[in-house]
C-alpha cells in the first residue's frame, strides 16, 4: 500500500482500497465529466496545466514530492539522455505526467525529441510544430516511476532543463517540477562538468509555489517570477494550522530561520518543518514540551541523508544535551512528504495521537504542549547535534487542535542578565579602575563620607559591579535551571568568582604601614584587572550564543570600546608620568646647600608632605578627560544594552 493510498483512505474515511485506486486511475487529466486516460492533449503544450483544471483547480503550492532526474549533466549533440520521474520517498506513486526539455535561455523553446517507451507507458506529443518533443502518460494508472529517453538536438549549444507536470490525484498536481540543468556541447569538445547543478531561480523552475493566475514556472518572465516568490509554507498559518518559528515573530514576516506548523484534522496530526535558506542546517526539529525547557520532550527530526530527507522520532535530555532515538518507537510517526532544495530542508510528518515513551504518555488530544523549534549545523552518531543555529520554545502550552497566534517564551531574564553584565563590566568597573589608578592625587582635601573622593567613587562603583554581577548570575540560573558549559559560561563563572572575592579581600586590607600592605595592593590590583579583562572576553563570547540573538557586528562595537579604553589609559599614564616628573623637578629646587644632612631630609619630608596636600599637576586635564570618557562610556553602555534588550535587532529595525 502506498503512502498516498494510506493517507487518502484515512483522510476521507473510505473503507475500500478499490475506491482509492479508482480515484488514482482517474486522477490526472480528468474533467469531472470527461476522462483523458491516454495523456495530455497538445492544447496544453504551453501551459503544461492538466486539461481538467481550466483555472478552477490550481497546482499545489507545496514542494513537490516527486523529482525529475537525468543520467548526465553534460552530453554531446545528438546524444541520448535518460530522464527518470520518480517519487520521494520511494514507493510514492503518481498517475499522470507531462515532460518537456526547454532551453534555459529565452525564449525557452522546447528542444530535442523523446523516444517511444518499450513498455507502452509513454505517449509522445508534437508541440510547437516539432515532432515528439514532449512526453505524457499513455494511461492514468498508478506508477512509482517512469523512464524516458531524450535525444539532444544536433544543432543546439547551451543548457536545457527538463520540466514536468506530475499528478498524484485529480486535485493534487505539481507544475514545473525541474531537473538539474544539462549542458549540451559539441561532441568534439568533450564533456565539461557543470558545477553542482541546482534549479536556477532565473529560469523560474525552482520556485516552489504558484499563485493564480497561474503562469508555468519553467519559462515565466522575470517580472512574473517576482510575483510568485512567497513561501507557500506559511499559507494557512493562524487560520487552519498553528505555526511557530524563530526568531520570535518571524511567522508574520514569513522570514523564519526555522519554522514548524501543526495541522489537526480529527485524529490526524500533521507536523510540517522547514529550515531557512542559507543557514547550512544539518537538521530541523520540533519538540513537544510540557515546561518550555529542553528535556523529556517528544521530538520530530528531519535530517538530510544521502541526498534525501529522512525523519526520526527522539526523546530529548538536557544534561547532557542529547536527542535519543532508540527509546522512541519510530513507527509512531510517518513521513508524508520531504525535500531539500537549495539547502532548505522541508518535511511533512503524520504523528500518532498517543505515543508512549519510557512510561511517559504524550497524548496530543488531551494534553497541552509548548512547541519547541530547533535547528543546528552538525550531527552526532544516531542523533542530531547542538542547536547552534537557534532554538525557541513557544510562550505557552496549547491544545494543538486550537489554531492561534503563537509567540516565543519570555526572554526578560536573559535580557536582564545581559544588561546587568554590560553595565557592570563595560561601565562601572572601567570607571572604578580609572578612579583608583589615576585620581589619588586629585580632589585632595575633598572627602565624601569621611573618605577621599577617589576612594569614595571607586568603592561605590565596585560595589555596584559586585551587586549587578551577583544578580545577573542568579537570574541566568533561574532561567536555565541547569549548568551549561561553553566558553561564555566557563569564563563567566571565573569572572563571577573573582568579583565575589574582591570585596571580601578588601575587608581584610592591612594598614598603610603594615609590611603586608604591598602584597595586598598587588593582589587586589591583579584580581580586579583580571576580572575586568575576563568580563569583557565573556561579553565577546556572548555574541555567538544563539539564545542571545545578538548581531555579529556587535563584536566591532566591543572592539571599539576596548580601543577607547586602552587609549584613555595610555593618555592618563602619560599625564601621570609628566606629573611625577614635574613633582621631582619641584623637589629638587629646594635650596639645601648650607643645610646639614638632617636639615635636608627634614626639608624634603616637609616638601613632599605639602605636595600630598595639593592636587598633582595637570589635574584639570585629568578631570576633563574623565568627563569625556564618562560620556563615551555611557554611550557604549546604552548602545550595547539596546542590542541585548531589542534582540534580534535586525527584526526590530525591519519593523521600524
Amino acid at each position: 500500500m502506498t503512502l498516498t493510498v494510506r493517507r487518502d483512505r484515512e483522510r476521507f474515511g473510505w473503507s475500500a482500497l478499490a475506491m482509492t485506486m479508482s480515484l488514482l486511475v482517474m486522477a490526472t487529466w480528468l474533467a469531472p465529466s470527461q476522462s483523458l486516460p491516454q495523456g495530455a492533449p497538445e492544447t496544453v503544450c504551453d501551459t503544461m496545466l492538466p486539461f481538467h483544471s481550466g483555472g478552477s483547480v490550481l497546482p499545489q503550492n507545496s514542494v513537490s514530492p516527486f523529482s525529475v532526474e537525468t543520467s548526465a549533466s553534460t552530453v554531446g549533440q545528438g546524444q541520448t539522455v535518460r530522464v527518470d520521474v520518480t517519487g520521494v520517498p520511494e514507493g510514492l506513486t503518481f498517475g499522470g505526467f507531462m515532460v518537456q526539455a526547454r532551453n534555459r535561455n529565452p525564449p525557452h523553446q522546447i528542444v530535442g525529441q523523446f523516444s517511444p517507451a518499450r513498455d507502452g507507458t509513454v505517449k509522445l506529443m508534437n508541440c510547437e510544430n516539432s515532432v515528439n518533443n514532449s512526453a505524457t502518460h499513455s494511461n492514468a494508472g498508478p506508477k512509482p516511476q517512469v523512464y524516458l529517453e531524450w535525444q539532444s538536438p544536433v544543432d543546439f549549444l547551451g543548457q536545457v532543463v527538463f520540466n514536468a507536470t506530475i499528478a498524484q490525484s485529480y486535485s493534487e498536481f505539481w507544475v514545473g517540477v525541474p531537473s538539474n540543468p544539462v549542458q549540451i556541447v559539441r561532441r568534439d569538445l568533450g564533456a565539461v562538468p557543470l558545477p553542482t547543478a541546482v534549479p536556477q531561480p532565473a529560469f523560474g523552475a525552482a520556485l516552489p509555489t504558484t499563485r493564480a493566475p497561474y503562469v508555468p514556472p519553467n519559462y515565466v518572465a522575470p517580472s512574473a517570477v517576482a510575483a510568485a516568490t512567497a513561501d507557500p509554507f506559511y499559507n494557512g498559518c493562524g487560520v487552519s494550522k498553528n505555526c511557530f518559528g524563530f526568531p520570535d515573530g518571524c511567522v508574520n514576516s514569513k522570514t523564519c530561520t526555522s519554522v514548524a506548523a501543526v495541522t489537526v484534522r480529527g485524529d490526524i496530526y500533521e507536523f510540517e518543518l522547514q529550515s531557512g535558506r542559507g543557514n547550512n542546517a544539518a537538521y530541523v526539529a520540533v519538540g513537544l514540551s510540557e515546561d518550555a525547557k529542553m528535556g523529556e520532550d517528544l521530538t520530530t527530526e528531519c535530517v538530510p541523508e544521502n541526498g534525501r530527507v529522512v525523519m526520526y522520532s527522539s526523546l530529548t535530555s538536557a544534561t547532557p544535551y542529547a536527542a535519543v532515538r532508540t527509546s522512541v518507537p519510530q513507527s509512531s510517526a510517518r513521513l508524508l512528504n520531504a525535500s531539500i532544495v537549495d539547502g532548505v530542508i522541508y518535511c511533512k510528518v503524520e504523528r500518532d495521537p498517543v505515543t508512549v515513551v519510557q512510561g511517559r504518555t504524550f497524548d496530543l488530544r488531551r494534553k497541552q504542549y509548548h512547541l519547541l523549534v530547533a535547528s543546528g549545523s552538525s550531527l552526532k552518531d544516531n542523533s542530531v547535534g547542538y542547536h547552534d543555529i537557534g532554538r525557541l520554545p513557544s510562550g505557552k502550552a496549547i491544545n494543538l487542535a486550537e489554531v492561534q497566534d503563537l509567540s516565543g517564551s519570555s526572554k526578560i531574564l536573559v535580557q536582564l542578565h545581559g544588561a546587568f553584565m554590560i553595565v557592570a563590566w563595560i561601565g562601572t568597573t572601567s570607571l572604578g579602575i580609572i578612579f583608583a589608578r589615576y585620581f589619588k592625587q586629585t580632589w585632595v582635601g575633598s572627602q565624601s563620607c569621611g573618605k577621599d573622593q577617589w576612594f569614595a567613587w571607586h568603592r561605590l562603583l565596585m560595589v555596584t559591579t559586585w551587586s549587578l554581577t551577583i544578580a545577573a548570575y542568579i537570574l541566568i540560573w533561574v532561567e536555565l535551571k541547569r549548568a551549561v558549559w561553553h566558553a561564555h559560561s566557563i569564563i563567566g563563572l571565573i569572572t563571577v568568582i573573582l568579583c565575589f572575592l574582591q570585596p571580601i579581600g578588601a575587608l581584610f586590607r592591612p594598614g598603610p604601614n603594615d609590611k603586608k600592605r604591598p602584597y595586598f595592593n598587588w593582589g587586589h590590583w591583579l584580581g580586579g584587572n583580571l576580572a575586568h579583562i575576563l568580563g569583557i572576553v565573556t561579553i565577546f563570547f556572548s555574541v555567538k550564543l544563539p539564545k542571545a540573538e545578538l548581531p555579529e557586528w556587535m563584536d566591532w562595537i566591543l572592539v571599539s570600546f576596548v580601543v577607547v579604553h586602552v587609549l584613555v589609559h595610555l593618555i592618563f599614564s602619560i599625564t601621570g608620568l609628566a606629573s611625577e616628573r614635574h613633582l621631582s623637578q619641584r623637589a629638587n629646587t629646594f635650596q639645601m646647600g648650607e643645610m646639614s644632612p638632617h636639615h635636608q631630609q627634614h626639608a624634603m619630608r616637609n616638601g613632599m608632605t605639602m605636595e600630598r596636600k595639593m592636587d598633582a599637576p595637570y589635574g584639570a586635564m585629568r578631570k576633563g578627560l574623565l568627563g569625556v570618557y564618562g560620556v563615551v562610556l555611557v554611550l557604549f553602555v546604552v548602545v550595547l544594552i539596546l542590542l541585548v534588550v531589542l534582540a534580534p535587532i535586525e527584526q526590530f529595525l525591519g519593523k521600524t
